[in-house]
């Protein structure tokens, strides 16, 4: 299997792109995919996010778009959240420039009106959530006739959240001639059912994306004290870098943000509740590294993929052993290393001890107040040495 974008069949001014990036090597799910896209088959990807999928659809989409009319929507990528068209445009848009090709990102929560206008100048290819993708086809202000390439991204997502019934209404008008990549991380009941009704013949690959373990990661438990909690929190981050704390309640993300703010360390919440455009800006400056800390719920957090995360703190445990590794692989992403520190109140302890046991960690959990040395590097200090 080759890992040259060349030999896959891209184009050269899209690898040289590539390149410009830092990106020289195919991931194993794009050396699967890529060629099958390009030679017009129908592509059914089972792999997970962080696998590079993007570029695996991203590339051939792209590439073939470039070989058609200008000014109508012959690509369409749907996506499941606001957050995700965004870092799908981002990641396409020099490709699609290069090919002089006009991108739009489409979705709930930002200006209708803008997005008609710019829908009206001429657009491409779209990366749209269902449901402001089928407002917009409602109001005519978008058309599907001229679609030949259809990607859904992250299908079970779109599943998990309830999408798929309008999934299903946008892919029935597409009715000429098109190409449809899906790709999900699992591929069985609802997902399956798409693949059959809206895919012809696809060829299927799939990347066995290794679940994050708890030997990727350095894993820290702390007692702390309630009124001593977001101090400790704070010396963390200003020890440590880039961190993503999470809360049990949108509340709480607020409530600690505002706190933080006040010790000095750059902090936003990222939760359903706030608009659309204060989680951009906050997911941006967070991914540029003008934020510290982002804090956020688990619901919130699943449409946030940033690598080079430094430390990933439970300030409220989670509820059963899934989280914690869902919560804590944000800071082993991408083949990285990192540290997840779980903050523990006094009637806390018992419900961290069975989390532990069900994650086969033996780690002491060691009191701490935010005065405490130790802090100051928490991953070279060895818990087992108290």
């Amino acid at each position: 299997m080759t890992n040259s974008f060349a030999d896959l069949g891209v184009d050269p001014d899209l690898v040289s792109i590539l390149a410009n990036g830092g990106i020289n090597d195919a991931f194993p799910i794009q050396a699967l995919t890529i060629a099958d896209a390009l030679a017009g088959r129908d592509v059914c990807g089972k792999a997970k996010t962080g696998s590079g999928k993007t570029l695996a659809f991203g590339i051939p989409t792209v590439q073939s778009l470039a070989e058609g009319d200008r000014g109508k929507v012959r690509g369409l990528i749907l996506v499941p959240t606001r957050e995700l068209a965004n870092q799908v445009l981002k990641e396409l848009e020099p490709m699609a420039k290069a090919k002089s090709l006009s991108a739009l990102a489409i979705y709930g929560g930002a200006d209708m009106d803008k997005q008609i206008n710019r829908l009206k100048k001429g657009v491409e290819l779209i990366v749209a959530t269902p449901g402001r993708m089928i407002d917009l086809l409602e109001r005519k202000a978008v058309s599907v006739s001229s679609v030949r390439y259809v990607v859904i991204d992250e299908a079970d997502r779109m599943a998990d959240m309830g999408f798929l019934p309008q999934v299903e209404w946008i892919l029935r008008r597409i009715e000429g001639d098109h190409q449809t990549l899906l790709f999900s991380a699992t591929l069985d009941g609802a997902v399956d059912s798409l693949v059959s009704r809206f895919q012809t013949d696809p060829v299927r690959h799939e990347v066995e994306a290794a679940e994050v373990t708890v030997e990727e990661m350095g894993h820290r438990f702390v007692t702390v004290h309630d009124m001593d909690r977001n101090k400790v929190v704070a010396a963390i981050v200003n020890a440590s870098g880039r961190t993503m704390v999470f809360c049990n309640t949108k509340r709480a993300c607020d409530r600690l943000a505002a706190d933080l703010r006040t010790l000095n360390v750059a902090a936003e919440p990222i939760h359903g509740d706030l608009r659309q455009r204060y989680r951009e800006k906050a997911l941006s400056r967070f991914a540029d590294g003008d934020l510290q800390v982002l804090v956020a719920t688990d619901v919130a957090a699943r449409g946030i993929h940033v690598d080079d995360v430094d430390v990933v703190v439970h300030y409220d445990p989670p509820d059963d052993h899934k989280t914690y590794l869902h919560r804590s692989g944000r800071t082993a992403r991408a083949g990285g290393t990192g540290l997840a520190v779980t903050l523990v109140l006094w009637n806390q302890e018992l419900d961290v001890k069975r989390l532990q046991k069900r994650l086969a960690l033996d780690i002491p959990i060691v009191e701490m107040f935010s005065n405490d040395e130790r802090l100051q590097d928490l991953a070279t200090w060895d818990p087992s040495s108290e």
